[in-house]
């Protein structure tokens, strides 16, 4: 991390990086007030030519944002390996500082679910935040929506189970014909009786397997079609089926296997200097890596703030009383938060 001069003066010519001091690397990077609080956080694909633009004609920056630049009195910034990881710590720091001049996530309240609401007569697949419904299924959580709705994309040319709100799929069954989803293959339209309800909940109980880990039989199914089609000479049938093996291939690369299958675990990391930590949190259900979350912990002057006790006390607020549950495992680099874990799950 490289920060500017501190300055007395709210004035963007006293702070302004030398030239060349900034890298030209992806990034995030956050201006701070003279009261050491974080008033914006954003993140680039160059820092360098971002970082350059808030400092090189102030008086052409849009009202807010010149706002901002006066605010403050300092920048920082921190270099990391690719543009999702700038996308992540962006949103972690925005979560974690809440600055003024940053548009507030509309989806702040927690990390979203991919849920099937197995509880409905035809079960759905969405996402969904906040408190956890009897009756249906959860995985993730996941860092952001768009994750979710990629992944739900590839695998309903597969299991194609509703998506639609109630209102759509009662309307498509009183005009008798199925969304746009129905139309091209990645909804069966139980709403138009494509499907009976049982055909339907079977398809929804294919798509929880597989979410939950139990991959390989759905691949080998999937790969003995084809090969048969292929052999009656249903060229047209084989490739459809390669196509959909392409999908799940693509949706298990999103999921990358790093544990043996029905292990659920949440494996943290810390790392940092004398001024801040950074902590990561990967979700790991069924054996995958369904999300990610990160934290910048500022350490505080003469309390107990050894990485040890950072952690510990991360733990004891993600999975104190009050707090979501503490998942059947949970790795962590020191024996003393692994103990806090314990106690709160």
């Amino acid at each position: 991390m490289a920060a500017s001069r501190l300055t007395d003066v709210a004035d963007p010519s006293t702070y302004r990086p030398r030239p060349g001091e900034i890298p030209t690397d992806p990034g995030v990077y956050r201006f701070l007030d003279r009261e050491g609080r974080v008033v914006y956080v954003g993140k680039a694909k160059s820092l360098r030519s971002r970082l350059s633009s808030y400092f090189q004609d102030v008086a052409a920056l849009h009202p807010r944002t010149r706002t901002m630049v006066f605010t403050a009195t300092r920048v920082e910034w921190t270099v990391v390996a690719n543009e999702v990881e700038a996308l992540q710590l962006e949103y972690s720091w925005i979560k974690e500082f809440d600055p003024r001049f940053n548009i507030k996530y509309r989806d702040d309240k927690s990390y979203p679910y991919l849920a099937v609401t197995m509880g409905d007569r035809y079960p759905r697949a969405q996402v969904m935040r906040g408190t956890k419904r009897a009756g249906t299924r959860y995985f993730g959580p996941y860092t952001h929506a768009w994750a979710i709705r990629e992944t739900l994309d590839l695998l309903l040319r597969v299991f194609p189970l509703r998506t639609c709100s109630a209102g759509v799929f009662k309307r498509a069954g009183q005009v008798g014909r199925p969304c746009l989803l129905g139309y091209i293959d990645k909804c069966s339209a139980p709403c138009v009786g494509r499907v009976d309800e049982e055909e339907h909940r079977a398809i929804a109980e294919d798509f929880c397997a597989f979410m939950a880990g139990d991959t390989g039989r759905f691949v080998t199914r999937i790969e003995r079609q084809m090969k048969a089609a292929a052999a009656d000479l249903d060229f047209e049938r084989a490739a459809r089926l390669r196509d959909d093996l392409g999908a799940l291939r693509k949706a298990l690369e999103r999921s990358a296997v790093v544990l043996p299958d029905a292990t659920d675990a949440d494996v943290f990391a810390l790392v940092g200097d004398e001024l801040e930590a950074a902590v990561q949190v990967f979700h790991v259900r069924g054996g995958r890596v369904r999300g990610q979350r990160g934290w910048i912990l500022e350490r505080s002057q003469g309390l107990d703030d050894t990485d040890e006790a950072l952690l510990e006390q991360l733990l004891a607020q993600l999975y104190g009383e009050g707090a979501r549950s503490c998942p059947a495992r949970s790795w962590c680099p020191w024996p003393r938060a692994r103990s806090t874990c314990s106690r709160s799950g």
